[in-house]
């Protein structure tokens, strides 16, 4: 019974994660790339079990897709199973994401925060405030109307979807240069006089079901009012390892993304030599990421009321706008 209440759920996951119907060969595929020995007969059997249960919807020869009452069964499923969830999101979304750095086309990955329009007055120069300060990642974002979906989340009437770029951009451009990274942790970062002095607090990703970062920011644990008025406080940020050879390229890499509103790194280290106190393994350095979604993580500090989701959806490039914007984008949404 816990065997196949496993595959069930593993399933369940890949089928959330994707941005489209996936046939039963392709989740085997993915299940086989997971760790999971499943045959494509086996997973056809979970599906059609899964059909009858309401769990998946059968598009014929399109795929499956999960169904709200999937998606339920997952946020209800069994905590342990759901550990490694978001580096398995990370995994999904830097492998999926398709940009062209020289030609600045494609998509990257970003994070959508509901707030509620009555709130949107007060939460603009809030926004704005952190991407002024340098603690956003990069300098873009968007602007989404009631409506819109996003996989399991939709803005719902009332509400407007302000969409960040999520660090895990970072790896898909780096993975796109031949570079692989490795995203060990999202952390708490203490800055003291405008510059990173070290991490406070650490949740790893193959450790938990939740993003860092959303833990951190509704436990009442960040001080972005401090970081953006005094240059002292607390802010969200990752930890990545990259390979030692590619230092020199991927500090080209962060130069070019400075460029074109997409800078995301903070600091980066040398081979073998820790960052910011955390040790890095043998034949790599690490390098600090702004989280994603600190420029929403300042409302919660004053009293308006978010939801976040972090690795919400893909968005093209070209869609995004420079956050010095956003007032006017407001007035024609």
């Amino acid at each position: 019974m816990e065997k196949t209440e496993k595959n069930r759920l593993a399933i369940l996951r890949i089928l959330e994660v994707s941005d489209g119907p996936l046939s039963s060969a392709s989740i085997a595929e993915q299940l086989h790339a997971r760790g999971h020995d499943m045959s494509e007969r086996t997973v056809r059997f979970y599906l059609l079990r899964a059909d009858r249960e309401g769990l998946t919807e059968n598009l014929g020869r399109r795929g499956r897709v999960i169904t709200e009452k999937g998606k339920k069964e997952l946020t209800e499923g069994r905590a342990y199973d759901k550990v490694g969830l978001i580096a398995a999101k990370i995994e999904e979304k830097t492998y999926g994401m398709k940009f062209d750095l020289e030609t600045r086309t494609g998509n990257v990955v970003m994070n959508v925060s509901l707030i509620d329009l009555e709130d949107l007055p007060r939460a603009v120069p809030l926004i704005q405030r952190v991407f002024s300060a340098g603690y956003a990642m990069g300098k873009l974002m968007n602007l989404y109307p009631p409506g819109r979906k996003f996989d399991s989340l939709r803005i719902p009437d009332g509400s407007v979807g302000i969409g960040t770029v999520c660090s895990v951009t970072l790896n898909g451009v780096l993975l796109s240069c031949g570079i692989p990274s490795n995203s060990r942790f999202g952390g708490l970062l203490e800055i003291r006089n405008k510059r990173a002095l070290r991490f406070v607090e650490l949740i790893h990703y193959e450790g938990t079901t939740l993003d860092p970062l959303e833990i951190f920011i509704k436990s009442g644990m960040t001080d972005y009012s401090g970081a953006t008025t005094t240059g002292n406080g607390l802010i969200g940020a990752g930890f990545r390892e990259l390979p030692a050879g590619s230092r020199v390229r991927v500090e080209e890499i962060a130069g070019e993304l400075g460029k074109i509103g997409l800078g995301g790194f903070m600091a980066i280290g040398w081979p073998g030599q820790p960052l910011l106190e955390i040790p890095v393994s043998e034949g790599r350095f690490g390098a600090v990421v702004i989280g994603g979604l600190n420029p929403v993580a300042i409302l919660e500090e004053r009293g308006i009321r978010t939801q976040s989701r972090a690795l919400a959806a893909f968005d093209d490039f070209s869609s995004l706008f420079h956050y010095e914007e956003l007032d006017e984008r407001i007035r024609k949404t």
